[in-house]
């Protein structure tokens, strides 16, 4: 059985003036944060700049781009690790909403489900409408392809890229929403969980580099991805799961420090 979560009022609070501050927090500046370093990365050649010392410490080819370790362990190994915790969250979610007991968790769970599937989701949208190519596309990494920015026009007849953002790290940094879910259920959970996705996104998204699929800066943007969109349904779902919580339990009580 699923343990009762507890959630704290400090988090719990939705009026006007408490959202603002929230999003100052959670959005504003991770947001600011991300433009800023795509400046760097993306505007000032940074990406390539990365790239380049990594594409020559490989000998001038991606030496890593078949090895066990990134294209099976962490590649292919990770999809699998994601996918099975997510499976795991979703029967967990079936089984609050089929379980009177477990009811406190079901609009956690469900919230859980829906972050990372939206999440996922949005970075597989947007790699289908922005058409960035992978770096061992590119010329200057032993490819076909010349070099086209963001915003640049597509030179006709140049295959469609799909490398923006990082699909790959999605799988990890999706997990990122533990952090708001720590917030629904015990928010003194909410930077173990935080490190989780960050963790495994991160992984993910060197591992990918070091194969020459992608830029850093492709991994910065499925990071500030995942993060808007676990935040902004968190702020959807809270207004239906904290109300609902029962009593804070008596154990939680105890310890809490006087007035």
């Amino acid at each position: 059985m699923l343990p009762v979560p507890a959630a704290s009022v400090s988090y719990a609070s939705s009026t006007p003036a408490s959202t603002s501050v929230f999003l100052r927090r959670h959005l504003a500046g991770p947001l600011l944060a991300a433009l800023a370093a795509s400046g760097l990365l993306m505007g000032a050649g940074g990406d390539q700049w990365l790239a380049d010392q990594v594409y020559r410490l490989e000998g001038h080819h991606w030496l890593l781009q078949n090895a066990w370790a990134t294209s099976q362990l962490i590649h292919k190994g990770g999809k699998w690790l994601s996918a099975a915790a997510t499976l795991v969250a979703i029967l967990l979610c079936f089984h609050a909403w089929r379980t009177e007991r477990a009811a406190a968790w079901r609009w956690p769970l469900l919230y859980l489900v829906l972050a990372i599937a939206l999440g996922t989701g949005m970075v597989s949208l947007l790699k289908s409408v922005t058409h960035m190519d992978c770096p061992w596309d590119l010329t200057r990494y032993g490819g076909l392809r010349e070099f086209v920015g963001l915003f640049d026009t597509r030179p006709h007849g140049m295959p469609r890229g799909a490398c923006f953002p990082g699909g790959h790290s999605s799988a990890g940094y999706a997990w990122v929403t533990l952090y708001f879910l720590a917030l629904l259920v015990h928010p003194a959970w909410r930077w173990r969980g935080l490190a989780v996705g960050l963790v495994a996104g991160g992984i993910f998204g060197v591992s990918q580099q070091l194969r020459g699929a992608h830029f850093l800066s492709h991994d910065l943007w499925t990071l500030a991805t995942c993060w808007t969109v676990s935040l902004l349904l968190y702020l959807l779902v809270r207004r239906r799961c904290l109300p609902r919580q029962g009593p804070v339990p008596v154990a939680l009580a105890v310890r809490r420090r006087p007035h």
